[in-house]
């Protein structure tokens, strides 16, 4: 568990109508990305598995995978355990049936059905002029996660090198540093613009492969934990470390976890002092949406110790259609002196009501999360 000095302070948190992203058009969002499922020739990997299992890649992020769980647990004294003693749970939607005495050979394999989508948006609270970096802690508490992000090639099912994998999420409360927006935690707190907090990018190696330190994502009002990411294939990393502020995003997605898993981390502190209503996977709309056939944008995971308390490695291969690349219009950009609301922002911005877009037919089962949709300014406390 990653913990500071600072100790955890209340929340006063003013939702939107049906605000499920808290300050954008949820509705543009969910709208863009049923278009994108409806008209892309490929949504999932599973045409690549086998390429990348003969041309050596499935191998290598077994080997590379646990070593880093390996590195990991040496770093923080924790023990070994026996591999039988592995926890290998992997989201229900897996088709590998992992076990307790599964293997690192097999846990480690996993090549997520996951394409992320060329949407011309760019989801929610986007800062342009992040930094470069590996470790987006800073100061915040929370089970510490370390990912391992694989970018695949959706036409050559080959790993894609050099390019720019940007990642943000909300904190373990459920709030975004780096914005001011009704919706977004304390709105009266001005210094949250200059905050860089759970953001960062990274660009990927030989084998298509970024790396975060980061910890788990809290939830807000008609949301599960997920992390937005991004990538950049014609970025230029800039003299101080960024990309710029006129960059633009090729593709754009979210990352999801296992619900025991959720379940498990919100039972500890401080995501258990955030009063926002949970939304279930089972609720969240863009996650049904987005897991329609063969899609699968659940991370796999393996925690580090006895307890997710000691941390959490997650991995996830995605596949990109390499030909995209859209210009960019943040809700901040981020400078030498911290950072500015852009007065016209795109989808990023603030502003704009949620909830399940017209026309959307919830899939079999789904109920509305509670709490959502709010009536208009109703205020939640967190």
């Amino acid at each position: 568990m990653h913990f500071t000095k600072a100790a955890a302070t209340g929340l006063a948190v003013l939702v939107g109508l049906a605000s499920a992203h808290p300050g954008h058009d949820v509705a543009q969002e969910a709208a863009e990305r049923r278009e994108f499922l409806a008209n892309a020739k490929r949504t999932d990997l599973s045409h690549c598995a086998e390429k990348l299992r003969a041309r050596g890649i499935e191998a290598k992020n077994i080997a590379r995978r646990k070593a880093q769980v390996e590195e990991a647990r040496r770093k923080r004294n924790i023990k070994k355990r026996d591999i039988g003693d592995v926890l290998a749970k992997s989201h229900n939607k897996t088709s590998l049936g992992y076990t307790p005495n599964t293997d690192s050979a097999t846990l480690f394999a996993g090549i997520n059905s996951c394409i992320l989508s060329p949407e011309v948006t760019q989801g929610p609270y986007y800062v342009a002029g992040e930094y470069v970096r590996e470790n987006l802690i800073e100061d915040q508490e929370g089970v510490e996660l370390l990912v391992d992000y694989q970018v695949i090639d959706v036409d050559t099912c080959d790993p894609v090198p050099n390019v720019y994998l940007e990642a943000w999420a909300c904190n373990a409360t459920g709030v975004y540093g780096g914005v001011i927006a009704g919706g977004n935690g304390n709105t009266a707190d001005a210094s949250n613009i200059h905050n860089t907090w759970l953001r960062g990018i990274q660009p990927t190696d030989e084998d298509g492969v970024a790396r975060f330190q980061t910890i788990f994502p809290g939830h807000y009002t008609g949301r599960t934990a997920h992390i937005h990411i991004m990538v950049h294939t014609n970025a230029t990393l800039q003299p101080n470390q960024t990309l710029g502020h006129d960059n633009y995003a090729s593709h754009i997605g979210q990352a999801y976890f296992d619900q025991d898993l959720i379940t498990a981390v919100e039972q500890t502190a401080p995501y258990n002092t955030n009063r926002q209503p949970l939304t279930t996977n089972a609720q969240d709309f863009l996650l049904a949406q987005g897991s329609a056939g063969a899609v699968d944008p659940v991370m796999e995971y393996t925690l580090l110790g006895d307890s997710v308390e000691d941390g959490l490695f997650a991995w996830l291969s995605f596949g990109i259609d390499t030909s995209v690349s859209n210009k960019i219009n943040p809700a901040v950009y981020l400078g030498e002196e911290g950072g500015v609301a852009n007065p016209n922002p795109g989808f990023g911005g603030p502003g704009g009501p949620g909830g399940p877009p017209g026309g959307w037919t919830p899939p079999p089962g789904w109920t509305p999360p509670p709490g959502f949709p709010l009536e208009e300014n109703e205020e939640v406390e967190a």
